[in-house]
């Protein structure tokens, strides 16, 4: 889509996985949690609200899809969906797959700890393994 612009941090903080029809799915560069960001393709977008009514609801289908390939391509206890936005500006969506006493359960991900890079070997299993199942 023409326009669009990822935000340094996300580019910096993610590796990407696939195109999805909206929105362009990232894996964040922390090994403790199965944690994607769907950013959808369209420019100067800050709030859902900056969304169309139709594109609001693929971007919540997108979510959907996104936390059914995560369960499908991992072992998870729950998919923890969030859409802050207070560092990052650009509108984004987290979809994260939480395991009970994972680094930072019952809380929240975000300001926990310092990021786990992930293995090379371990990250390009996981993002083709996300790639298959988001197909």
């Amino acid at each position: 889509m023409s326009g669009f612009t990822l935000d340094p941090r996300l580019e910096a903080d993610s590796v990407f996985v696939a195109d999805l029809a909206l929105s362009q799915l990232r894996l964040q560069n922390d090994a403790r949690y199965v944690w994607c960001v769907l950013v959808p393709r369209l420019e100067k977008l800050t709030e859902l609200d900056d969304l169309s009514a139709e594109d609001r609801a693929a971007l919540m289908e997108e979510a959907v899809a996104v936390g059914a390939a995560i369960r499908a391509a991992t072992q998870v206890d729950k998919i923890n969906t969030g859409a802050l936005g207070n560092i990052v500006r650009q509108l984004h969506v987290h979809v994260i797959g939480r395991r009970e006493g994972d680094a930072a359960w019952p809380g929240p991900v975000w300001g926990h700890g310092a990021a786990e890079p992930y293995e090379p070997a371990v990250l390009e299993a996981r993002i083709t393994a996300l790639r298959k199942a988001a197909a």
